[in-house]
């Protein structure tokens, strides 16, 4: 079959490496993918979210499958649009309606469900710019440190955690009146901070049944000792060490199935992923977040880890056969750590020319922000490669990362140094 594939980062050419393993992918396209992809698949030029372009390519093409990497097109309606088609709505879109993707596009969304189907997370409350006092008001209620969340999308970056209160205060007006996070911070979502570790739990989902994918652990920070500004991810590890079967127990009965029992409750199309974010706290899993699609760089740990064929997966999600699927999961650790450009995430450079990926042994690349520029790979983003490993455990997979990493060059390159270092 011919698939499309829309995105262009790591968690992309992990799907792509992963599905062109399938014997039932005769032909897959990214859309508009990079120069990881372009190596084993067809990169079209077409932005995630142009519908009408994509219709059109999906239409000439005779694509039978679309599977969605990023949030923006399933918050814009992607899945409802080929669902309302009569020219389209008989080929499967992997991930969630609209009203689905809502958890992601919206913080206060998701806090509502979370409520609703009595599902364990952080007290909370929203506030707009209207209502900007009442939120320094509720901020006083509080113990430090303040979290305050932008309802809307913001690339992984509208998260803000803060120790004091007048910081806080001008912060929040930052966000509500002055726009900081644009669109993005119109509503803001106050949430008291839970003191834990964080995990991420990824199910795939057909709306009736689940699976629970391997655990993954994410570095936000830019700096060592999670230090500094968030970023999308600076590296992950799969399985999380700690996380044992009395603990996955009470996530998936406490937090796993009440989810998708409420996308049956309240209605919502739901067939794709589910990533929540969880916090450990006491042993006792609490819900940060949810996302509406696979985490970058948590993919590149997680489907390396699958053994079972990836679009026969999907195939078993748009049938709603997925309880009759059995998911086979490499029983090796994986880890990987994302290489970046300088000054990222603020200012940063494009156009480096990267040299040493012929070199790597015994590690896979996957490439997030590359492209091919006069036969040279050059970098394209401020993520710009992640170098996965497998081993015995996740010490001995961080071992070879890194000394892959150490092959490979390009100006001002970055990466983190201590990724693990708290599970150790």
């Amino acid at each position: 079959m011919t698939i499309l594939l829309l995105g262009s980062g790591g968690r992309e050419h992990a799907f792509a490496w992963k599905m062109t393993q399938s014997p039932l992918c005769e032909k897959l396209f990214v859309a508009p993918g990079n120069a990881g992809t372009s190596a084993i698949a067809t990169n079209v030029a077409m932005s995630p979210t142009d519908f009408d372009a994509i219709k059109a390519f999906v239409i000439q093409e005779n694509v039978k499958m679309v599977v969605v990497g990023p949030e923006d097109p399933l918050v814009k309606g992607i899945y409802d649009y080929f669902k309302n088609d009569e020219s389209l709505q008989h080929i499967p879109v992997i991930g969630p309606s609209k009203l689905g993707a809502q958890l992601e596009g919206s913080k206060e969304f998701a806090k509502e469900f979370l409520m609703k189907h009595n599902i364990p997370t952080a007290a909370y409350d929203s506030f707009t710019a209207e209502t900007v006092e009442n939120g320094c008001a509720f901020l006083e209620t509080l113990q430090p440190p303040y979290v305050l969340k932008a309802d809307g999308l913001a690339a992984g970056k509208g998260v803000l955690i803060i120790q004091d209160l007048e910081e806080a205060k001008t912060e929040l007006r930052n966000m509500l009146v002055h726009e900081k996070f644009g669109a993005a911070s119109s509503k803001v979502v106050i949430e008291e901070f839970l003191d834990g570790i964080e995990l991420s739990c990824f199910v795939l989902t057909d709306g009736k049944s689940y699976k629970i994918l391997p655990t993954a652990k994410d570095y936000k920070r830019i700096g060592e000792g999670d230090t500094g500004l968030n970023t999308g991810g600076m590296g992950a590890v799969s399985p999380v060490p700690y996380v044992d079967a009395v603990l996955m127990e009470k996530i998936e009965t406490r937090i796993v199935k009440p989810t998708i029992e409420g996308f049956q409750k309240d209605g919502i199309e739901y067939k794709g992923f589910v990533f929540i974010g969880l916090i450990n706290v006491k042993n006792e899993p609490i819900v940060i977040e949810y996302n509406v699609r696979m985490g970058d760089p948590e993919t590149e740990v997680v489907v390396p880890r699958l053994e079972s064929d990836l679009v026969e997966l999907f195939l078993s999600v748009a049938n709603q056969k997925l309880d009759t699927f059995e998911l086979k999961v490499d029983p090796r650790s994986a880890t990987t750590i994302m290489v970046v450009s300088g000054g990222y995430p603020e200012e940063f450079e494009k156009g480096k020319v990267i040299t040493g990926l012929e070199n790597i042994e015994d590690s896979i690349v996957f490439h997030a922000g590359t492209k091919l520029e006069n036969d040279s790979i050059v970098s394209n983003g401020g993520r710009v490669l992640t170098v996965t490993s497998y081993g015995d455990d996740f010490q001995q997979a961080i071992k070879k990362s890194y000394q892959n990493i150490d092959k490979l060059s390009f100006d001002k390159m970055y990466f983190r140094k201590d990724i693990g270092f708290d599970l150790l």
